[in-house]
């Protein structure tokens, strides 16, 4: 989710330097060049960061952040148990 704080100009600005970035991932994996494919990653990572999307938080509720965890190691865990076995499989 990005920053709802962004204002819409900038937020618009920033989704199509990150389509832009995308695009340029997905050309560099048709190369053997290394380098333009790093710069491509890391300009992805840049606009994500400046989106919100990752990096520190931007919220201030007081909610702990639970990106990069476990859904079962966190107060969902319950929740998820019941999702995962009502896939076929239980996966």
């Amino acid at each position: 989710m990005s920053n709802p704080f962004l204002d819409e100009a900038e937020r618009d600005d920033l989704v199509r330097r990150l389509m832009a970035a995308r695009r340029a991932v997905r050309d560099a994996k048709g190369s053997v060049d290394l380098a333009a494919q790093a710069a491509a990653h890391k300009a992805v990572d840049k606009v994500k960061r400046e989106l919100g999307e990752r990096g520190p938080v931007w919220w201030d509720d007081g909610s702990p952040d639970l990106n990069r965890h476990m859904a079962k190691n966190t107060p969902y865990a319950e929740w998820y148990a019941e999702i995962v076995g009502l896939r076929p499989g239980g996966r």
